[in-house]
C-alpha cells in the first residue's frame, strides 16, 4: 500500500459525532494535550464539557484556548462559517480540524458547511464523519434514541469504546447490527489510551475517490433483530448507465427523499465513459467525481449504497433499473 502522503492546500476536517457518554471527550482531550508534535484544532460547543486542564493552557481569550503542545480549542458560538474563518485569520497552519458535535444529533448541516460556503471550500476539505459508540450502552441507545441511529447512518468510520466492559458476543452482535445500518462505514473497536491518532485524523473517508467498500456478509444477511429506523440498502449491476436517465431519477428521488436520506454513495459504470465515476451526498446534495479507468481486463460494475430513515427500497431499486443502458 503506497503511504506517501497527499499532497494537498486544504485542511482536513473531521466532524466528531457520538452519543453522550461515547467518549467524544477522553479523544478530544487526548489531541489537545498528548505531545504528538502536529497542530491540530478542536472546535467545541462549550468548554465545559471538555474539561480542560488550566495547567496545560498558553493563551486564553472568550472564545479561543491555545495549549502547551500548539493545538488550539475553540467553540462555536452560533456560526460554525464563522468559527471556521477565524482560525484561517489566526493563520490557518493546522494539521487538522475536528468539529465536535455535541448538542447537534444530526451532522449533516456541519457536513453540508462545506459544500454550500464557497470560501470554506476553498480552503478547508471535509476529510470524515467519525461516529464514537460506547459497546456497553449502544443497543439500548439504538433502540430508544433516532439520533444515535442517525449518527451511525451518516458515519464514514465508527470507532467502539468501552469494549473491555462486554462480553466478545455482546460486541460481534452490536458489530452486525452497525454494519446492517450502514454498510459503507468500517467498524473499529478502540481504546483512546493507545490508539494512533493518524488512524483516527487525516484518513480520507469522505474523499470521492475513496474506493467504495461493502462486506458482502453483511449485505446478504436478510436477518434483521432490530426494527432500525436507519437502514441502509445496496443497488449492484453488472450493466452500464445512461448518464442522463440516472441523473435525472436520482435528482427526483433527492428532491422528494432527501430530508430521509442521510448518505448514499456510489462507484458506477456508465456509458461511455472510460473511468469509474464515483459519486456521493449528504441529504441533498449531491457530488460526483471521475474515478480511475476502467482496467482492460477488469470487469465493470456498479455499486450504489442508500443509507437513510425508512426509504422505499424497492421504488429506488425499480427507477435505478430503469437507468441502465438498454
Amino acid at each position: 500500500m503506497d503511504n506517501k502522503p497527499i499532497e494537498r492546500t486544504h485542511i482536513p476536517v473531521t466532524v466528531l459525532t457520538g452519543y453522550l457518554g461515547a467518549g467524544k471527550t477522553t479523544l478530544l482531550n487526548r489531541i489537545l494535550t498528548e505531545d504528538h508534535g502536529r497542530r491540530y484544532a478542536v472546535i467545541v460547543n462549550e468548554f465545559g464539557e471538555i474539561g480542560i486542564d488550566n495547567d496545560l493552557i498558553l493563551n486564553t481569550d472568550e472564545e479561543l484556548f491555545e495549549m502547551n503542545n500548539g493545538c488550539i480549542c475553540c467553540t462555536v458560538r452560533g456560526d460554525l462559517i464563522k468559527t471556521l474563518h477565524e482560525l484561517l485569520n489566526k493563520g490557518g497552519n493546522f494539521d487538522a480540524i475536528v468539529v465536535e458535535t455535541t448538542g447537534l444529533a444530526d451532522p449533516g448541516p456541519v457536513a453540508q458547511t462545506f459544500f454550500t460556503d464557497e470560501d470554506i471550500g476553498s480552503y478547508y476539505l471535509l476529510d470524515s464523519i467519525l461516529t464514537v459508540l460506547d459497546a456497553k450502552h449502544a443497543s439500548k441507545q439504538l433502540d430508544e434514541f433516532h439520533e444515535a441511529q442517525e449518527q451511525v447512518g451518516f458515519a464514514d468510520r465508527i470507532l467502539m469504546s468501552k469494549t473491555d466492559l462486554v462480553s466478545e458476543g455482546e460486541v460481534e452482535n452490536l458489530s452486525k447490527r452497525l454494519r446492517r445500518m450502514n454498510p459503507r462505514a468500517p467498524v473499529k473497536k478502540i481504546h483512546f489510551g493507545e490508539a494512533k491518532i493518524e488512524e483516527i485524523l487525516d484518513i480520507r473517508g469522505f474523499n470521492l475517490n475513496a474506493i467504495l467498500e461493502l462486506d458482502p456478509e453483511f449485505l446478504t444477511d436478510s436477518h434483521h433483530e432490530h426494527h432500525d429506523e436507519v437502514e441502509s440498502f445496496v443497488f449492484k449491476s453488472d450493466k452500464p448507465f445512461d448518464g442522463a436517465k440516472l441523473e435525472q431519477f436520482l435528482s427526483g428521488m433527492i428532491q422528494v427523499y432527501g430530508p430521509d436520506l442521510l448518505r448514499y454513495k456510489g462507484v458506477l459504470w456508465m456509458k461511455g465513459k472510460k473511468e469509474r465515476v464515483v459519486f456521493q451526498g449528504v441529504h441533498m446534495m449531491m457530488g460526483g467525481d471521475m474515478g480511475k479507468p476502467w482496467g482492460k481486463a477488469e470487469k465493470k460494475s456498479s455499486t450504489l449504497v442508500f443509507i437513510g430513515k425508512k426509504l422505499p427500497k424497492d421504488l429506488f431499486i425499480a427507477g435505478l433499473e430503469e437507468c441502465l443502458a438498454k
